[in-house]
């Protein structure tokens, strides 16, 4: 199994055969409630490496990289017959978001360099069936790169595609917001992470405040200050009116035995959470510190749930849920650990003894944690003293009750 997908009531698996040297798929669409399932065999002619699986309303879409550039292939479940969707093949790029609508219509980000060698997106929108049916570029302002970025439809047709931009293109000085009409026209507005009032917060109370009286020096003196940071782009989706951006902060981290330069894993300092109107203004900023996580594969941790006028941000690390409650820049509860809850009396799991936790998005306000424990136990109440167990907890949005 490469991915999995779920859509209402169903559960979508891609697979292929390692053995197989074609390029074939199968999809199995599996219903949760029943069990019962259809096998979909998908020809593809390319051998390509997939990296993304989505579903709509009537098709799925894989998409990857052959040579180095991107491709998406698109399966009609009714006509049960698939094809590379037109508009690639013709530069090298990064896939940065395959976004469904409703409707079946898929909206495709890519990250590529323009004539000018700076780092543009391009936005390909397909109709149900598959159609290219526009192509938007977004050209950033000269010495900027547009990174990465994520895209929101909005009920009028119009599209809010944010994310991040730099100088330079590994390192983000801020974020943007771009307005796409119906015509393609655009305007995009850029904030530098200076300009944002809580995203260095994460910092220590003494060091946050020596870097905010820098910043209002420079403003006074008419110029501005510039910081440089990784951030994973996480999710865009709509507010009480607002749209918000969620991303998360990091930094590579080495360690130097005998004098030698190895990579030890990226080390995560926050997350960022931005709203922001219809038309790009910026309205508010928020963040949520991450001090504790450290891996060496980029994932995205934090999650989002709003909930009437408050937001809660919770993630997973060890056997703990970090939670913060915000309503906008205003933080309505600070944040709390609450332990995951274990199966019997005296059960403990000890610092750095959790592998491969992770908490998804499930259904409506409520996670879905899992991983792998060694659980200890001294009670000697007929549960043997240690076991390793793959434990699945439901957790519920407020204060991550189980």
């Amino acid at each position: 199994v490469l991915f999995t997908y779920v859509k209402q009531d169903v559960l979508y698996l891609l697979i292929k055969n390692r053995y197989n040297v074609k390029g074939d798929f199968a999809i199995v669409a599996l219903k949760i409630e029943s069990g019962t399932y259809f096998l979909y065999p998908v020809r593809n002619l390319i051998p390509f490496n997939p990296t993304e699986f989505t579903v709509t309303s009537g098709s799925a879409l894989v998409g990857g990289y052959f040579n180095y550039r991107p491709l998406i292939l698109h399966y009609n479940f009714k006509l049960q017959q698939s094809k590379i969707l037109p508009g690639f093949f013709n530069e090298q790029g990064e896939l940065t978001q395959m976004k469904p609508s409703d409707d079946g219509s898929v909206d495709v980000i890519v990250s590529a360099k323009n004539m000018e060698k700076r780092k543009s997106l391009w936005i390909r929108n397909y109709d149900a069936e598959g159609s290219l049916v526009k192509t938007t570029v977004l050209e950033p302002e000269e010495k900027k790169n547009l990174i990465f970025g994520r895209s929101l439809k909005m009920p009028n047709g119009e599209q809010v595609i944010s994310g991040v931009y730099g100088r330079y293109t590994d390192y983000s000085r801020g974020i943007f917001v771009a307005s796409v009409n119906m015509l393609g026209e655009y305007s995009i507005k850029y904030y530098q992470f200076a300009e944002l009032e809580h995203f260095f917060n994460y910092m220590k109370a003494r060091r946050e405040k020596r870097v905010k009286e820098k910043i209002e020096r420079r403003r006074v003196k008419g110029k501005k200050i510039k910081f440089n940071y990784r951030v994973l782009v996480q999710e865009l989706i709509p507010f009480n009116n607002q749209y918000i951006l969620l991303g998360e902060a990091f930094y590579p981290h080495y360690i130097y035995p005998g004098n030698v330069q190895i990579f030890d894993g990226y080390q995560y300092t926050h997350a960022v959470v931005i709203g922001f109107d219809k038309n790009g203004k910026l309205m508010w900023d928020n963040s949520f510190e991450i001090n504790d996580v450290k891996t060496l594969t980029l994932e995205k941790y934090v999650k989002i749930y709003p909930d009437d006028d408050r937001i809660i941000l919770l993630y997973l690390y060890e056997n703990i849920i970090r939670s913060k409650i915000i309503s906008g820049s205003e933080v309505l509860e600070g944040k709390s650990l609450d332990e995951m809850k274990l199966k019997f009396e005296g059960d403990e799991v000890k610092e750095k003894e959790t592998e491969g936790s992770k908490l998804d998005y499930w259904y409506g306000n409520n996670f879905i944690a899992y991983g792998v424990q060694r659980v200890h136990n001294k009670q000697n109440s007929g549960v043997p003293s240690q076991r390793k167990v793959f434990f699945i907890n439901k957790v519920t949005h407020s204060r991550a009750t189980h």
